[in-house]
């Protein structure tokens, strides 16, 4: 079979692929024996639950709003209540001069993402190619395979800074950091996927004013962070202006199934959303906005965000860190401090095999966890950290994430010959 440019780019490797494949065959059979430390699936929290299940049936026995929502399409923008509600919600608390025109929702945070970064980054009608700039790798693992065009980011090497219980922060490396013209947009997640890390408020506003002066926009991936679902251990000031682009999800609230992306931009970039939208999907999905919709229309996502979601994960991250850190006791293991999201990044410093080796040790152990190499698009200099590293999902169970964790630790210390 032959296929476009466009089809072959496909049939290539993807980290996302295989993440993502590992962890719908391993779900769909039930999780047998496998020990799912590798994905992203937010942990299943009582209380959300029974938040969204009382919601379901409240739809369910509203014959009108059950129709509507699985029987209407929504518009490109996305369903307009919610919208309407967010939008208030956004400017009441923090102030931000955001209206429903500045709002659109997509079928997830990815195709998003896919949308964004093509609008502004490929070839342009100069003939010139311009690329997306990650400031600081590693990054979430998927950005990597979303340009249309190859060679499509520019990436950094990050600053590492040494902490106490052999814990280290990666940060921007501002004095090597370099916007030429063919940089066509910034791009961080923060929190990061996969480290955990935040990016402080210091290093966001030198960002800001790095976009403002180069007249680019500024996208911040925001699908843990704050006000929701506010998976985020450490202090972080909420930011928005008209040159950023904010994306937020439903997903690690509880939603991952409904596929539902947030983008908060100025109107001409939501336009622009809009009308993929309508080209690319008709309309966003219907499902994830209903659940949430009485959460975002009194504001009580800000509360629920507070006292259940992030006490839950702090909790849980707090146990699999001290549980990591006594099972590699002795060797020259180093774990990023864990400041949001759903992960640890450990970080085998010379260790003698590949992450990919390690990998596929665990793999057969019925462990899994995602090589860290994955995690560096754009960078194309040598850097034996790229291997040296793994991402661990903490979100499981607790008898999972124990069993998984001194699986990972077990095959560290034979891999150091320990």
């Amino acid at each position: 079979m032959k296929y476009s440019e466009f089809g072959n780019k496909f049939l290539t490797d993807s980290g996302i692929l295989r993440l993502m494949d590992d962890l719908g065959n391993a779900m769909a059979e039930g999780g047998k024996d496998m020990l799912m430390l590798g994905g992203g699936n937010p942990a299943h929290i009582p209380e959300i639950e029974t938040l969204f299940r009382s919601r379901i049936e409240e739809i369910v026995n509203n014959k009108n709003e059950f129709e509507c929502v699985v029987g209407n399409y929504d518009t490109p923008r996305g369903e307009k209540y919610f919208i309407h509600y967010l939008a208030e919600m956004l400017s009441e608390n923090f102030g931000w001069k955001v209206g429903p025109e500045n709002i659109a929702l997509t079928n997830g945070s990815q195709t998003a993402f896919f949308y964004l970064f093509n609008m502004f980054a490929g070839v342009h009608k100069s003939g010139q190619q311009k690329k997306i700039l990650l400031p600081l790798a590693p990054e979430y693992i998927g950005y990597s395979d979303v340009g249309l065009t190859d060679d499509f980011f520019t990436t950094f090497k990050p600053d590492i800074s040494h902490l106490d219980n052999k814990m280290f922060k990666y940060q921007v490396n501002f004095s090597d950091l370099e916007i030429t013209d063919e940089i066509a947009a910034i791009c961080v997640s923060r929190p990061t996927n996969p480290t955990g890390n935040v990016l402080t408020d210091d290093e966001i506003d030198k960002l800001s004013n790095l976009a403002i002066q180069h007249k680019i926009p500024l996208i911040i991936d925001n699908a843990y962070g704050t006000p929701f679902p506010n998976i985020i251990f450490t202090n972080a000031k909420p930011i928005w202006d008209r040159h950023i682009v904010l994306s937020m999800s439903l997903s690690k609230l509880g939603l991952p199934g409904t596929r539902t992306g947030i983008l908060v931009a100025n109107e001409e970039i939501i336009e622009m959303i809009v009308r993929m939208n309508a080209v690319l999907s008709l309309a966003p999905n219907s499902v994830g906005v209903a659940l949430a919709l009485s959460l975002f229309r009194s504001s009580q996502i800000i509360e629920v965000s507070k006292k259940i979601i992030l006490p839950f994960y702090q909790d849980k991250v707090k146990k699999a860190f001290d549980l990591l850190s006594s099972e590699l006791e002795g060797l020259d293991c180093h774990i990023h401090k864990p400041e949001g999201a759903l992960f640890l990044w450990l970080w085998m410093k010379d260790l003698p095999i590949s992450d990919q080796e390690l990998y596929n040790r665990l793999k057969d152990r019925k462990t899994l966890v995602v090589p860290g190499h994955y995690f560096f698009p754009g960078l194309k200099e040598e850097w034996r950290h790229k291997s040296e590293c793994i991402r661990i999902t903490y979100t499981m169970a607790e008898d999972i994430v124990e069993k998984g964790l001194k699986n990972i630790a077990d095959e560290v210390r034979k891999a150091y010959g320990v």
